[in-house]
């Protein structure tokens, strides 16, 4: 099994952790009419083309699998142009470029539950949750808080903006540490590399006591930090929804408003919709404070939300998908099981 990755940062920190298993990083960038981003785009795509056939002919894959994205699609297009059974993963509400482009070569797509795509005929799709890392487990809060520094008793909301951060949700974060420190409330912010050193401090609170707050630029102890937190205050992309769902940690989310099909939206409305959480667009960040000191203040609605996690299907997605996977390759006259990775070949 080996795993294609982007070419950012963030991917190849995070694969320090993941010695056991196989990366290969792939040029790509994404879309855009622009022309000097499209310009870009194609030949970097071409690039990614050329390397991702370079690798189907040495490693000989008896399948591929991608999960939508810039990184994928030029991968996937060499798995089809050299014969190769492809399968797509679209964890969106709104299927991406990628997977609405090469669906048309795919022997099977996984999509969210209740989404469709009609193109694509039923033999083909399958309903399929994005597969979250086995190391999305809720910990003990106490011992999660310890881990980050934070105080064992003390509530604590946590703000994050995806992979690279969201400055808006960074400068909520600042400007709202005086009325959450009042209210004894620790904040816990990811505010994307580049974007300002790591920071450990104390504020004092109305009753004189001390409230510690944490700034750092990324973090790879995700599930240590949602089972940390009373609430998310977070952007909608589908990895960190389904993460919060396998933690069941409620969210008040804000939509990157300039998402791609406005992608994001339809997963914040799915998450609302089962009951998990609150939604806020970015232009009404003004209200954010409030809707958080209501969550602290109002017992029903913190029941609420949590009881919603324990109605919702969390159930791990990867032993069915496996299994389809595998009568896949047997159908095809191959013998290696296909697991799923960000890209991979098998």
């Amino acid at each position: 099994m080996r795993l294609l990755i982007s070419q950012k940062k963030v991917d190849a920190r995070l694969i320090e952790k993941y010695a056991n298993l196989e990366f290969e990083p792939i040029p790509g960038t994404g879309f855009s009419w622009r022309p000097v981003q499209l310009v870009r785009f194609l030949w970097q795509q071409s690039r990614g083309f050329l390397k991702s056939l370079s690798l189907v002919r040495r490693f000989k894959p008896d399948a591929v699998i991608g999960f939508g994205g810039f990184t994928s699609a030029a991968f996937i297009a060499a798995g089809a142009f050299t014969g190769l059974p492809v399968v797509l993963h679209e964890a969106n509400r709104v299927p991406g470029r990628a997977v609405r482009l090469m669906g048309q070569f795919a022997r099977r797509v996984y999509l969210p539950p209740g989404v469709s795509m009609s193109r694509l005929s039923d033999d083909v799709v399958r309903e399929a949750a994005l597969p979250v890392r086995r190391e999305f487990r809720r910990e003990p809060t106490g011992e999660a808080r310890k881990q980050l520094g934070l105080e064992e008793a003390r509530r604590v909301v946590v703000v994050l903006g995806g992979s690279q951060g969201a400055a808006p949700l960074n400068t909520w974060a600042r400007s709202a540490l005086d009325t959450l420190t009042a209210e004894g409330i620790q904040v816990y912010c990811v505010t994307g590399q580049g974007k300002g050193a790591a920071e450990h401090f104390d504020k004092v609170s109305n009753s004189g006591e001390r409230v510690r707050h944490v700034f750092v630029p990324f973090s790879d102890q995700m599930a240590t930090l949602y089972s940390a937190a009373d609430l998310v205050v977070s952007r909608a992309g589908a990895g960190t929804l389904a993460e919060l769902m396998r933690i069941g940690t409620p969210a008040v989310l804000v939509p990157y408003p300039f998402a791609a099909d406005n992608h994001q939206e339809a997963n914040a409305e799915y998450f609302v919709g089962q009951g998990c959480g609150d939604v806020l667009s970015q232009e009404d960040l003004g209200e954010l404070t409030r809707r958080v000191r209501r969550y602290f203040s109002s017992g029903e609605i913190r029941a609420q939300f949590r009881a919603s996690f324990g109605r919702v299907d969390r159930t791990d997605p990867v032993p069915a998908m496996v299994a389809d996977l595998e009568e896949i390759a047997r159908r095809d006259g191959r013998g290696t099981a296909i697991l799923p990775g960000t890209t991979g070949l098998a």
